[in-house]
C-alpha cells in the first residue's frame, strides 16, 4: 500500500440564499474576488448562491486569477481556493442549510429560523424598498465562534461604515 498519506480537504460550504426575492446587491458582493478570497483564507471551500429572481449571474468556479482545476487547487497550483455554483430556484433549500458550514441570508423568517435551528452561523442582510431601488440596510451577524470579520468585509463592499 506505500507510506505516501492522501489529504482529504473536508467540506466547508458558504450557502448564500436570497429567497424569492431580487436581491442582486447581495448576490454581486459575494461574487467579488475579494469576499471568494477571504472565504478561503477562513477555510471554506465551496460558495453555492441561491440567486432566486435576480439577473446578476454569478462567475462560476472562479478565484484569484484562474479557474480552479479538479484537484480544487487554483492555476497557480495553491491550495487557496473556492469552488463557487448557483441556481435560481428549489423546492426545498433544507439540504442546503444542513450542508453548510456558514449561512449568509436575505433577511426571510423562514430562512433565518431553519438556519438557526439547525445551529449553523448565519449573517442576515436585511434590504429595504426605496422608489423601486433595492438597498442593503444593514448586517446582522451570529455565530457560536465570530462571523465579525466576514460580515465587516460584506458591510464595507456595501458601503456601510465598520462600526
Amino acid at each position: 500500500m506505500g507510506d505516501s498519506e492522501v489529504t482529504v480537504k473536508s467540506k466547508k460550504t458558504v450557502f448564500v440564499t436570497v429567497g424569492t426575492t431580487c436581491f442582486d446587491a447581495l448576490v454581486k458582493v459575494v461574487d467579488t474576488q475579494e469576499v471568494k478570497e477571504e472565504l478561503s483564507r477562513r477555510g471554506y471551500n465551496e460558495l453555492l448562491i441561491q440567486m432566486g429572481r435576480g439577473s446578476y449571474i454569478p462567475q462560476s468556479n472562479v478565484i484569484g486569477e484562474g479557474m480552479i482545476n479538479l484537484m480544487g487547487r487554483d492555476s497557480k497550483g495553491g491550495d487557496e481556493s473556492i469552488a463557487v455554483d448557483y441556481f435560481t430556484f428549489s423546492s426545498s433549500i433544507a439540504d442546503h442549510l444542513r450542508a453548510a458550514s456558514l449561512v449568509i441570508s436575505h433577511a426571510g423568517s423562514g430562512s433565518i429560523f431553519e438556519t438557526l435551528r439547525l445551529g449553523k452561523p448565519l449573517i442576515v442582510v436585511t434590504l429595504k424598498q426605496i422608489i423601486s431601488d433595492v438597498k442593503v440596510e444593514s448586517l446582522i451577524p451570529y455565530h457560536p465562534g465570530d462571523a465579525t470579520p466576514v460580515a465587516k468585509l460584506i458591510n464595507r463592499f456595501l458601503g456601510f461604515s465598520e462600526d
